[in-house]
């Protein structure tokens, strides 16, 4: 496509001399997606592997020179996995009621807040001395901001979590596991909205 004598993106480019997220990676993603979205039957070209919207928010991609601006594409998959959750949350409603699929939120949330009863500086695992990890000061400080949203109904919304960022320390906490807390709270709040 062209538009006033130039191509046409989905996303503005990164500026000139940053890196942004490989404009081919992404725009096959985006078919998936949208294959996924329609309903449509998997093809070659959109490939066999389920998209719903866990694997949304997990998705990387790499990044490079001439790259899609990365505010852009991560503001569009935050959409994306929002309308996937909400219509895998009306499939389950359909299919199993209120009654179910609150039991379920309740259950990952009742495990999130086991997990943030714990002491400062014992939240998560440990990694090796010489291994950066997520600072354990701002992950705790975080936790406490979980622990008001789960307990006492503090404001905290869904992008809060998605944008929160923890500085590195040698012997930090494990990233990977602090990861798929945030990602569990991301799931509770997408299912009780």
């Amino acid at each position: 496509m062209r538009h006033d004598g130039r191509v046409k993106t989905t996303f503005p480019m990164a500026p000139h001399g940053q890196l942004g997220y490989d404009v081919t990676e992404v725009e096959s993603f985006l078919e998936k997606a949208r294959a996924a979205y329609s309903g449509a039957a998997p093809t070659r070209a959109t490939g066999t592997t389920a998209i719903d919207s866990e694997r949304i928010r997990r998705t990387a991609f790499s990044m490079t020179k001439g790259g899609y601006a990365t505010a852009h594409v991560d503001a569009a998959l935050e959409r994306l996995e929002d309308a996937f959750a909400d219509r895998e949350r009306q499939r389950s409603l359909s299919g199993e009621g209120d009654a179910a699929w609150f039991a379920g939120a309740r259950t990952a949330a009742e495990e999130i807040v086991a997990r943030l009863d714990r002491s400062d500086g014992h939240r998560f695992d440990r990694v090796g001395f010489l291994t950066q990890g997520y600072h354990p000061e701002d992950v705790d400080r975080f936790a406490k901001r979980l622990s008001g949203y789960f307990g006492e109904g503090q404001a905290l919304s869904i992008d809060d979590v998605r944008a929160v960022v923890f500085r590195a320390r040698r012997g930090g906490y494990r990233e990977a596991q602090v990861d798929v807390v945030l990602d569990a709270v991301v799931d509770v709040m997408l299912a009780v909205r």
